[in-house]
């Protein structure tokens, strides 16, 4: 497979291109990188290709916060400058400011 640079960066958040949930990038696989069984329960018509970038992310509906896992081609900017609602946004980004966040700085031994 080959593998391309990711179009969404750590910290910017993003919409579902299909389903009613946005949510803010914090890691990228630059191609698939979860189960079989996970992406086989996607049904096959709206499945995505595994030769994407799939990022994880801080995600939030109406009735939820949750991680998400989505292909890079079911993902838009999200516009709206509104910050994610997800409770662990505080333990991974130190700042929001101008729809994007900044990441915590890391503590290394």
């Amino acid at each position: 497979m080959n593998s391309r640079l990711a179009k969404f960066a750590i910290g910017q958040v993003v919409r579902h291109r299909i389903f009613p949930f946005r949510g803010v990038v914090f890691d990228v696989d630059p191609v698939f990188a979860n189960t079989e069984e996970w992406w086989e329960s996607i049904p096959e018509e709206i499945r995505p290709t595994k030769d994407q970038p799939f990022y994880h992310l801080l995600a939030e509906n109406e009735d939820n916060s949750y991680v998400a896992y989505v292909s890079e081609q079911n993902l838009l900017p999200d516009d709206s400058g509104e910050p994610v609602g997800h409770p662990q946004t505080a333990v991974i980004f130190e700042s929001f400011d101008h729809g994007q966040y900044k990441l915590r700085p890391r503590i290394s031994h």
